[in-house]
């Protein structure tokens, strides 16, 4: 029968094609595809970002000294107003007490357990989500925070925090959870306004119910450094424009 001629052939190309395969995957996933290429991008972004960066802070350092042996009267005013400014814009550290929030996704596996009385959780129940970062900020911004850091970035008015699946970008890098928000002030109106913000405890009672974390405790003496990234403001026009 021509059949029986034609499946050791179909044996031996199919063992050819599996073995290929592992060669060239070598204990890796063929079909990481677009996940990985995601990755790849992420990362190459932040890597040129972080280089740009590197690049602005020395030039703002040239600049800085150009215009600190300056004569011309209009620069030093200039610079005598840049001054008066720049700690409520954000440019300059600032050290005193605090506190520190801390927010993570729940542990793995959670997803796969029983929770008695509650409702079973779906996968966005289990992790932080851009407005549980977000309520933090707003909350301490709320309790009369001098200055704020997210993750190992100074926060201000013009600071955009943005989720993209299971991670954070802020100003051009990229973060993973757990998440920390650090902020200077009274504490106890710190510690008061988490209390009192109803989507802060939203994620608490998340976070009590389902396994994700949060943290807070207060600090007695914390430095949140000046803000270095751009001062322009970006934004949207019409093509006609």
């Amino acid at each position: 029968m021509a059949w029986r001629a034609v499946v050791p052939v179909v044996a031996l190309l199919a063992g050819l094609t599996f073995a290929t395969s592992g060669e060239a995957a070598r204990g890796t996933d063929l079909r990481g595809g677009r996940s990985t290429r995601l990755l790849d991008l992420i990362e190459s972004v932040e890597q040129g970002n972080a280089r740009l960066a590197r690049d602005v802070s020395t030039l703002r350092d040239q600049v800085g000294a150009l215009t600190a042996n300056s004569s011309d009267a209009r620069v030093a005013a200039a610079q005598a107003e840049g001054r008066r400014l720049s700690s409520p814009a954000g440019l300059t550290a600032v050290t005193g007490p605090g506190l520190t929030v801390a927010l993570d996704d729940a542990p793995a596996g959670a997803i796969d357990r029983t929770y008695p009385g509650l409702p079973t959780p779906s996968p966005d129940d289990l992790v932080v989500h851009q407005q549980d970062v977000q309520a933090v900020v707003n909350a301490l911004w709320a309790g009369g925070a001098e200055a704020i850091q997210l993750m190992d970035q100074r926060v201000i008015s013009t600071s955009a925090v943005r989720c993209v699946g299971n991670t954070l970008i802020l100003q051009g890098r990229v973060y993973s959870p757990p998440y920390t928000i650090t902020a200077i002030g009274y504490t106890d109106r710190l510690v008061g306004a988490l209390s009192k913000s109803t989507a802060v405890r939203n994620f608490r009672q998340y976070a009590a119910a389902y396994g994700l974390g949060y943290h807070a405790g207060t600090r007695s003496d914390v430095t949140i450094p000046a803000y270095t990234g751009a001062l322009d403001l970006r934004y949207a026009t019409s093509a006609g424009d």
